[in-house]
């Protein structure tokens, strides 16, 4: 009896932990109060003045350019990558290309931002590109972390897909790029969908990394973020993180959605 009370007990206080303190930022970005710690009445004002801040629209629409850019990139350079390593059975620089398409995934961030601004200096004083730091050598580097955790989610999508599948359409005369397209990305779709959604939302937070392959005009959200809340947090800031709580809560329940509807599927 004990023991059947004191396991919920458990999980509701782990709960309360991780999530009482997001419940308390969602709450207080309705304060009326400039204060953030003082409750002073209910009000959306600093919503308004949320959309009213160019700073903060400007830092938005290049966070989501960014992104959705990053994303899109990961999940291509992604999905090959985890295709080769799990159609091509072994092949010679196999270990190289596994190692190579994880690092990311346990590279400590200062390291990854640091030796990809090392980069871009050396390309700009060979050949010139990338010129400066900005937009593009964002997205170069959040491509970079990113499409390691795509190529886990489909790699391990592509791991369970029944095989007689594709062979099937191969005897039928379909050539291989004709069953890559048709059959296999259907079905390891919803995979895509999950790892382009983790991409983004990945993308979206990064701050270590974005600061050193930044440049003037280029800043990102959480950039933006970071300064302000070294001022001090203001209440806006709290209506802000309650709106990219909104958006990371619809992305992951998308996602959970695919792979579930997927799962179905295939059973």
């Amino acid at each position: 009896m004990r023991k059947g009370i004191l396991l919920p007990a458990i999980v509701i206080l782990g709960f309360a932990f991780l999530y009482a303190p997001i419940l308390s930022l969602v709450i207080f970005s309705f304060n009326e109060s400039k204060l953030v710690t003082v409750w002073g009445g209910f009000s959306t004002k600093w919503y308004g003045e949320l959309f009213r801040d160019p700073q903060i629209l400007s830092a938005a629409w290049i966070s989501l350019k960014v992104a959705m850019s990053s994303a899109t990139l990961a999940t291509i350079l992604g999905t090959l990558a985890a295709f080769v390593l799990t159609r091509f059975g072994p092949f010679r620089g196999r270990a190289i290309l596994t190692g190579m398409s994880t690092a990311p995934l346990v590279m400590p961030e200062v390291i990854t931002g640091l030796s990809l601004l090392l980069l871009f200096v050396s390309m700009e004083q060979l050949i010139g590109w990338p010129a400066g730091r900005g937009m593009t050598t964002i997205i170069i580097a959040h491509t970079t972390f990113c499409m390691a955790y795509v190529t886990v989610v489909a790699q391990s999508r592509l791991a369970s897909l029944d095989e007689s599948l594709e062979e099937a359409a191969m005897d039928l005369g379909a050539r291989p790029a004709r069953v890559f397209f048709d059959i296999t990305i259907p079905v390891i779709a919803p995979a895509l969908v999950a790892g382009w959604l983790l991409a983004f939302t990945l993308s979206l937070d990064d701050l270590v990394v974005a600061s050193f392959v930044t440049g003037p005009g280029a800043s990102t959200l959480p950039m933006v973020i970071f300064s302000k809340v070294r001022l001090g947090v203001s209440p806006d800031i709290n209506a802000l993180a309650t709106i990219i709580i909104a958006i990371v809560a619809i992305g992951v329940g998308i996602a959970t959605w695919q792979m579930r509807r997927g799962t179905k599927r295939d059973g």
